[in-house]
């Protein structure tokens, strides 16, 4: 079955959550080029307005996994970051968490969300990345 088939047989709300993940995926992909973390770090943690339509982590970590499929260099930072725009705007806080654990000579790193302690969005492996210390977001 081709993509845009299954794509038009997902259901509306569904439909429209993919399509809102690629954009703020293009938007953030591009936005970590061109703008300093702080300030790409302070759009996505705006606070939504109250009233905002509650959608399940697992309906947003679908969309965003799917979608960067088809946006080039959408690793985790990017991925997670997205993914906070839309929890923040279904209402749910969370924060963005980057570790890093030595692979013989090479360092990795990895970013994932947690919401009141617990990952919400994407795979921390525990215990084999060491969390950097939360990154304060200067507010202008």
């Amino acid at each position: 079955m081709g993509r845009l088939r299954k794509f038009r047989r997902l259901p509306r709300r569904e439909r429209v959550l993919l399509l809102q993940a690629l954009l703020l995926l293009g938007a953030v992909r591009l936005g970590i080029k061109v703008l300093p973390l702080q300030r790409i770090m302070r759009l996505t943690q705006r606070p939504m307005p109250h009233g905002a339509r509650r959608i399940p982590p697992t309906s947003v970590g679908w969309a965003v996994t799917v979608a960067s499929r088809y946006v080039p260099g959408a690793a985790c930072l990017t991925q997670a970051l997205a993914a906070q725009v839309l929890l923040n705007r279904a209402g749910i806080p969370t924060a963005l968490r980057i570790g890093v654990a030595k692979e013989g000579e090479d360092l990795a790193a990895h970013a994932w969300l947690e919401s009141d302690g617990a990952v919400i969005f994407g795979d921390a492996q525990p215990g084999y990345f060491t969390p950097l210390p939360h990154l304060p977001v200067r507010r202008s």
